[in-house]
């Protein structure tokens, strides 16, 4: 009987085996978040095979974005979509059915694709229109060379999807090879391994082997040169600009090299910088592999180069470990600017790092203020569920995510911080990160095992900034208060003790007018240091802000604040002084500036003024 018993347990377990359950496919845990139509917990993309052609007459993008997909034996996989002509769609190279959700003026809509447990693959063909929000086209004559046209693209933070449709969240990454045709006298240059000369052809091949998420894919197509400033390091940029810029940016290797010996090895072999048109809407965008710049930083005299500081500091705190949801985006830009002032501090000394940093003080001060009707957006954890992510992307993100880290560092000293962030990078690599997931780290590797008390949730729950916040001071601002002060009344300047001030130095100079300086003082500054026609725009953003807050017309500013705005696009400078117009009752007079600049405007910008100003763009037309 025992023997009997033997046998059919032998066999029961041969049949169990025979007829075990395939193992049931998983996939990463994504987190819910509000600004992406995706669901990727039932089916998600891995890689990005796409083959585009670029039209200058049509101003189009068309072709086909390929996908590779896991699945959760989905029906369905949903990408996002916004204001794209959707042509067709295959599943496994056979055509299949789609449909489009309702349309949101924020997500656009939803690009519904049915699918089976087999689908491997998906293909979406299609085409951009003339709403398509990430692409500037801009005419021959909107360039530095005035000679050809010129294309760049701004997927952050959601813009992706209106040139490609995509799974555009964060907390998605992918790989991606594109091949690319465009006119055969234009260059075309990608978040990817980068061609270093024009092909004969038009037809240019990428390669992005490391997984990033959908908002830093790029895409820049002009008339471009490339200088090289090192093995792993250079510049492209029109013509007559490419000189100056791998003059300007000549530091880059050595900001690499020290941005390696503070938190670890560069992740992405090349550290390139193209220089675009001027209304590229932000100062820099850390597209990996290849940062997009404003040429508003080549001020002649690397003043400004802490932007690159910045974009390259992105290579490990945003584009290694990347914030989950739009919600964390302070994990991106706070660990960035605090990287960046180290890197500054690095080669350029304690002096100027403080003074960067204390002009991001000034800042967040300005921002606490224009948020003191909505206090909660001042918090570091965003709640932006029914809003637009672009909404977060202030100086709370930027500045007091940085005040977090530098009081932080006052508490449990630079070795334990810097030992406690490279692991962080390492240990987080190509992955991403939540609030909630970054303060459980926080205290497992860091906190608790110095038995440090540091009051974490009060930095990024609360509104404000804590009382603990470490203060940080400038010899060199003080002395240029006193410079100040000294004119003020005397009214006279000692030009001997401004002859060396930096660009920072400037900058807190003229941010520090009292409310009642007069115009007659405004004229003698002007006179003395020629402000109105500087050619550091920084310097040049302020002291118009200035003259318009304090009704200084000397010296043809009204027609240099006009030149100023209808060609540069940089959005800080641009919303600074239409902010000025508006807080000064002068809006007639920002509207008629507005209605010449705003064609030259990327949507980005042209967006936040047409809120600022609170017209519609149809207005415009």
């Amino acid at each position: 009987m025992k023997s009997q018993i033997s046998l059919l347990a032998i066999l029961l377990l041969s049949l169990s085996c025979q007829t075990e359950q395939k193992p049931e496919k998983t996939v990463t845990k994504y987190v819910e978040e509000p600004h992406s139509y995706a669901q990727p917990n039932d089916a998600v993309i891995t890689h990005l095979d796409l083959d585009i052609k670029v039209d200058f007459e049509s101003k189009t993008i068309a072709g086909v974005a390929t996908y590779d997909i896991d699945t959760n034996d989905a029906s369905e996989i949903i990408l996002d979509s916004k204001y794209l002509d959707i042509e067709k769609v295959e599943a496994n190279g056979n055509a299949t059915t789609f449909s489009m959700g309702d349309f949101n003026e924020d997500l656009g809509q939803a690009l519904k694709i049915a699918i089976t447990e087999d689908t491997n693959k998906i293909s979406v063909f299609y085409k951009t229109t003339s709403q398509t929000e990430a692409v500037q086209w801009l005419a021959p004559q909107q360039t530095l060379d005035k000679e050809q046209p010129f294309l760049f693209t701004q997927g952050q933070a959601i813009l992706t999807r209106s040139w490609i449709p995509i799974q555009d969240s964060p907390q998605i990454r992918i790989t991606y090879d594109a091949t690319v045709k465009v006119p055969n006298n234009l260059m075309a240059v990608m978040s990817a391994e980068n061609p270093k000369q024009k092909t004969e052809d038009g037809v240019y091949q990428f390669k992005m082997k490391q997984p990033i998420p959908p908002y830093l894919i790029a895409l820049a197509v002009g008339d471009l040169e490339y200088k090289p400033i090192s093995d792993r390091t250079g510049v492209y940029a029109e013509k007559s600009m490419v000189d100056k810029a791998q003059e300007e940016f000549s530091d880059m290797e050595k900001m690499v090299a020290a941005a390696e010996k503070l938190y670890g090895d560069y992740a992405w072999e090349q550290f390139d910088v193209i220089v675009l048109p001027p209304s590229f809407p932000f100062g820099g965008m850390e597209n990996p592999r290849l940062t997009f710049a404003t040429p508003t930083v080549i001020a002649g005299d690397k003043s400004l180069t802490s932007l690159v500081a910045h974009e390259l500091a992105h290579s490990w705190s945003g584009n290694l470990v990347t914030n989950a949801t739009w919600d964390d985006f302070w994990l991106n830009e706070g660990f960035t600017v605090y990287f960046e002032n180290r890197i500054m501090e690095a080669l350029y000394g304690k002096d100027r790092a403080n003074m960067i940093a204390l002009i991001g003080r000034q800042d967040l001060a300005d921002e606490i203020e224009n948020f003191k009707d909505a206090p909660e957006m001042t918090r570091l954890k965003l709640d932006l569920e029914g809003k637009n992510p672009d909404d977060g992307m202030n100086s709370i993100a930027y500045d007091k995510g940085f005040l977090f880290l530098r009081t932080l560092e006052e508490k449990v000293g630079r070795d334990k911080l810097d030992s406690f962030l490279k692991a962080y990078f390492s240990k987080n690599a190509f992955k991403t990160m939540t609030t909630e997931k970054f303060v459980d780290y926080l205290n497992l590797n860091l906190l608790e095992p110095n038995n440090i008390d540091f009051n974490v949730e009060e930095w990024i729950y609360e509104p404000g900034i804590p009382d603990n916040q470490v203060v940080i001071v400038s010899d060199k601002f003080e002395q240029t208060e006193t410079v100040l002060n000294t004119f003020l009344d005397s009214k006279s300047i000692d030009a001997s003790k401004t002859k060396d001030w930096t660009t920072d130095e400037w900058v807190h100079f003229i941010r520090n007018f009292p409310e009642s300086i007069s115009t007659e003082d405004l004229q003698r500054l002007d006179n003395a240091f020629d402000f109105t026609n500087a050619s550091n725009s920084h310097i040049a953003m302020v002291w118009y802000e200035q003259a318009i807050n304090h009704d200084y017309h000397g010296n043809d500013v009204d027609a240099k604040i006009e030149d100023f705005l209808t060609h540069v696009g940089r959005r800080w400078y641009v919303a600074t002084l239409y902010k000025a117009f508006e807080r000064n009752d002068k809006t007639e007079a920002a509207l008629a500036i507005y209605k010449k600049a705003r064609p030259n405007y990327h949507s980005v910008t042209a967006n936040t003024i047409d809120d600022l100003l609170g017209f519609e763009a149809e207005e415009f037309e």
